[in-house]
């Protein structure tokens, strides 16, 4: 494998001839966008370190929900929550990999559990973990600061 100097490999043919632009999304677009997708991942503090995970997810009147594992790392950090809950980033995206265009959300903000036995009921329901195991709760994340872009193709 021939190495290169920092900043000097070479650039992907696609990335040579492409002109793409980046454009930062309104809120409520980030916010659609996540919402019609089903993974993500969630990025939380362990051990003092920051710590991410893939899950599934839905929206929610704007707020994102996702589904913990009983004895997860996630569970047991809500356990140990404050009121206000923990700080959290979640973040999800579609970008193609030969065209390199698509879009990418980060929506920042407190995790809570959810507590009330209508609406876990109701998130079993509609959110079904892709992993073996048993589910038995919710996160609830609040996001206080949403940021997202979109590539796109630069017209000539």
């Amino acid at each position: 494998m021939k190495s290169h100097r920092f900043g000097t490999a070479p650039t992907p043919v696609a990335l040579r001839t492409a002109k793409r632009r980046v454009e930062d999304l309104p809120t409520g677009e980030a916010l659609k966008l996540l919402g019609s997708i089903e993974l993500g991942r969630i990025v939380f503090t362990r051990h003092a370190l920051p710590a991410v995970r893939p899950v599934n997810h839905l929206l929610d009147a704007g707020d994102i929900i996702v589904r913990v594992q009983d004895g997860s790392t996630l569970a047991a950090l809500l356990a140990t929550q404050e009121d206000a809950g923990i700080v959290v980033a979640y973040e999800a995206d579609t970008i193609d990999p030969r065209s390199h265009l698509g879009w990418s959300v980060v929506a920042t903000g407190y995790a809570t559990a959810v507590t009330d036995p209508t609406e876990i009921e109701r998130y079993a329901r509609l959110l079904q973990p892709w992993a073996p195991g048993t589910a038995s709760g919710a996160i609830r994340i609040r996001p206080g600061l949403v940021t997202g872009f979109r590539l796109r193709e630069d017209s000539p």
